[in-house]
């Protein structure tokens, strides 16, 4: 089952059934904030299925977490235990990776949610930083109360269906807020009992619905909202049904997209026909009231944002600055009416405002209007005061100008190092970093580092940026030689005749790694006086040479350029001699990796098969290709085996990296094998290896996707274990995804069943099977990349065919081409493809 709004009962049961979790959280703690992540239907991937109290673009970058990621989600979850973290200290001493991407004072709740055989996901509160953890033991006690109830009610709607899964965005929940106190309302009333609602005459209109319209119950008025809202407010007429109404107004959109704010009323005892019922008001916070003719008159922009960036309020001053009308403003997430606003450093301040208690001042720059020459003042002045329910924010112009300085940290944070995540708020922003703090910040970006090329990267993202830095050149030495490992801003073939110089140049490059000395110039005329004849750039700015040493063994040198004359201070020279140090440390680990991963890789080409089976009619072609992350071999296989008449074509992918991943992956692979040569159906073969695994007890999951093949007619009996669905294109046609109904994944439960489908391969089809490293891509959904796959597939597939012996490998080739050329590959990718003949072919 996935998280997708409208698929069916069960879906929109279990959308309930989270939202109802998260709202019940923030009603019972102190904590503003709660979400319920939920597996996916991926192996090992968590994803964010309900936010409250925050907006869900702002936290992107946390919709989707890996078990096996250091983030406390992850351990909640994996480890079953819970995780308490009472302030931004403790965040960042047990997580700095989490705590620095959230560089914010408050703290945090993690309680895993239980039931059955195994974790459904993690109950999480964000509230107000605590000294300790024994502050935090009354949200923890009803946190662990609601974590055990979402976990009994969600196995009792697993056992009605397939497995339950996340795969969809995030539903954001409201929490009831204050708005200003409109003048246009109308109210209703209902029956809990018969679900009959009374509306007053104005109510449709409110609704944006047609006069005399008016839905006959409440829930189907539920159905008159925007979808996101419908959840949720079905969970609050629950619990008012049941004498608890939310204390506030609630923010909802009509029919027409406009926002309204809900007041509801709980019912006295004895309601129900004859007794007492309950009702609501509906209110426009659009409509003019004193209040906004006086807000008018303030010189400076006021508006005010909902917990979930809804705009409920702007004065006319506001509109004007932000150069939108108030009608564009009012109802809309703030982001969606003004995109210019779409940038890190707004969104990393708003992140603050939202998750700290003090208030956040800020520039930003407004672009031009269409109707605009020029504006008084590009640059705005930006408060944001922080509410238990709304933030109040402030505008005004402002006639500052951006410092050189500014714009090139600017630059750098719009440019990061790809693959590489960069540390919010630490180093960006309008103030730099502390020099204190830069040695901190370093170590926990190259925490993430594992290669050289990654290690550079971050050096080039992190140092360069806080110091102004425009130039960087890393060497590394090798058999008592310096080669160059990293340059980045140097004229083109400026450093060639400095390759593979050897420990006895006079270079400074060289000296200060041999003499352990940094090495500082504040102009290269003075460097040029300390070193003649050695070529020089056309630039006159600063240089630092840097000695990388680790354990007092010699790494190599790294050199910093500037653009300008500068000197450099002695707390920099000490930050700068500290800095080296780290880099040199991960350079150091870098260099093992290299030899590891050449090691690990050669482990993982051991287990692939060395030739596929094969079959006069039938042509295949398998690829695989490692991830570039981390130094851990993969579980992903492919393999073609005899089974009987005909072949057995599989594909599978185990759980995480590793030397444990690989070995399972072997033991997989082999069982698969020994049951196909035993001509077991398909089913069978899935059910066989599945006990296999869980007989093993690796604490380890496979996908598997296993396909029969007679090559002769072309039947196909295929069976799925909650691996993605393969691809078929046929013959003249396109390609089209084989909606194959699965099983859950291998190692879950004993007596899982797999059901087979039969389908035809005719003359010329290409089969395509897959694992999930070729279509997952960081902040998209998998379905988007199989739809990629499948169009890459038709294209590929009308250049190379028919084009004799080799033309399904040049196919295979091409689907993979994208991946083998990325620099930063996270996951292990195996791809498989089959085509059928009409005739015998040679057999290779």
């Amino acid at each position: 089952m996935t998280g997708s709004a409208g698929n069916g009962a069960g879906t929109g049961r279990l959308a309930g059934l989270l939202t109802q979790a998260a709202a019940e959280a923030i009603r019972t703690a102190e904590g503003p904030i709660a979400g319920v992540y939920l597996r996916a239907g991926t192996p090992g991937l968590l994803r964010l299925a309900v936010l409250a109290g925050l907006p869900a673009p702002l936290f992107h970058p946390w919709w989707r977490l890996h078990v096996n990621r250091p983030f406390p989600v992850a351990d909640a979850y994996r480890l079953g235990v819970q995780v308490i973290l009472p302030n931004a200290t403790e965040a960042m001493r047990r997580y700095p990776q989490f705590a620095a991407g959230l560089p914010f004072q408050f703290g945090s709740l993690y309680v895993p949610v239980t039931g059955g055989a195994g974790p459904f996901g993690v109950l999480t509160m964000l509230r107000p930083a605590a000294v300790d953890a024994g502050e935090l033991q009354a949200d923890q006690e009803q946190l662990t109360r609601l974590a055990a109830d979402l976990g009994r009610s969600l196995h009792g709607l697993e056992g009605e269906g397939p497995p339950l899964a996340w795969d969809d965005r995030p539903l954001s929940v409201r929490t009831p807020t204050v708005g200003p106190v409109p003048d246009r309302s109308a109210g209703f009333s209902w029956d809990p009992v018969t679900d009959l609602v009374t509306p007053d005459l104005e109510v449709p209109a409110l609704l944006g619905l047609p006069p005399g319209e008016f839905p006959g119950t409440l829930r189907d008025l539920a159905r008159t909202l925007a979808p996101t809202d419908s959840p949720q407010l079905l969970a609050l007429l629950r619990e008012t049904a049941e004498g608890r109404p939310p204390p506030l107004s609630v923010p909802v959109r009509a029919a027409d997209g406009a926002l309204r704010l809900l007041r509801l009323r709980a019912p006295e005892s004895g309601a129900g026909p004859g007794g007492a019922s309950a009702g609501g008001v509906l209110r426009d916070p659009r409509a003019d009231s004193p209040a906004d003719t006086a807000a008018g008159l303030l010189p400076e922009g006021v508006f005010c944002l909902d917990r979930l960036g809804l705009v409920v309020y702007a004065n006319p001053r506001a509109a004007h600055l932000l150069g939108l009308s108030r009608a564009r403003l009012l109802g809309r997430a703030l982001w969606d009416s003004a995109p210019w606003l779409r940038q890190p450093a707004f969104e990393e301040h708003l992140r603050g405002a939202l998750l700290a208690p003090d208030p956040v001042h800020f520039h930003v720059r407004r672009p031009a209007v269409d109707d605009e020459q020029a504006f008084e003042g590009e640059w705005l002045a930006v408060s944001v005061y922080p509410g238990s329910n709304i933030l109040t924010c402030t505008v005004m112009p402002s006639n500052r100008i951006a410092e050189p300085a500014e714009v090139r940290r600017t630059a750098a944070e719009e440019s990061p190092a790809a693959g590489l995540p960069r540390i919010g708020g630490l180093l960006s922003g309008t103030a730099p970093t502390p020099p204190q703090y830069r040695p901190i910040v370093l170590a926990i970006a190259l925490t993430e580092a594992v290669t050289a090329r990654q290690v550079s990267a971050v050096v080039m993202q992190e140092l360069l940026p806080a110091f102004g830095g425009r130039s960087l050149a890393i060497y590394l030495l090798q058999d008592r030689h310096l080669y160059l490992a990293w340059e980045s801003g140097f004229p083109e073939g400026f450093l060639a005749p400095f390759e593979g110089v050897g420990l006895d140049a006079r270079l400074p490059g060289v000296e200060t790694l041999t003499t352990g000395r940094p090495l500082f110039f504040d102009s290269m005329q003075q460097m040029q006086a300390a070193y003649p004849g050695m070529p020089m750039d056309a630039t006159q700015g600063a240089r630092a040479f840097l000695p990388l040493i680790a354990s007092g063994r010699p790494v190599g040198s790294c050199i910093l350029g500037f653009d300008r004359p500068r000197s450099f201070s002695t707390e920099e020279r000490t930050v700068l001699t500290a800095l080296a140090g780290l880099i040199a440390h991960a350079m150091e680990k870098a260099q093992r990796y290299d030899t590891e991963a050449a090691l690990a890789r050669g482990l993982q080409q051991a287990l692939l098969p060395r030739r596929l089976s094969s079959h006069p009619l039938l042509e295949t072609a398998g690829r695989y290709l490692p991830g570039t992350q981390g130094m851990d071999v993969g579980g992903d296989w492919y393999d073609v085996v005899e089974a009987g008449d005909g072949l057995a074509l599989v594909i599978g992918d185990v759980q995480g990296h590793g030397v444990q991943a690989a070995a399972t992956m072997g033991q997989l692979r082999s069982a698969v094998r020994a049951f196909a040569l035993g001509g077991h159906p398909p089913d069978e073969v899935m059910s066989g290896t599945n006990r296999l695994l869980v007989d093993l007890d690796a604490g380890q999951f496979a996908s598997c996707c296993y396909l029969q093949l007679d090559p002769a007619t072309g039947r196909l009996r295929v069976a799925r274990a909650g691996h993605p669905p393969p691809l078929l294109r046929r013959a003249g046609g396109c390609a089209q995804v084989v909606d194959i109904p699965g099983g859950v994944v291998l190692g879950v439960t004993p007596d899982a069943h797999y059901p087979v489908m039969e389908l035809r391969l005719e003359p010329g089809a290409i089969l395509a099977l897959y694992t999930d490293g070729l279509v997952e891509r960081p902040g998209f959904d998998i379905d988007d990349g199989i739809d990629t796959l499948r169009e890459a597939l038709d294209r590929a597939a009308t250049v190379v065919a028919p084009q004799g012996e080799q033309s399904l490998g040049n196919l295979a080739d091409r689907l993979t081409a994208t991946a083998r050329h990325a620099v930063d590959r996270p996951d292990d990718i195996a791809l498989l493809l089959a085509t059928r003949h009409t005739t015998p072919r040679h057999r290779g």
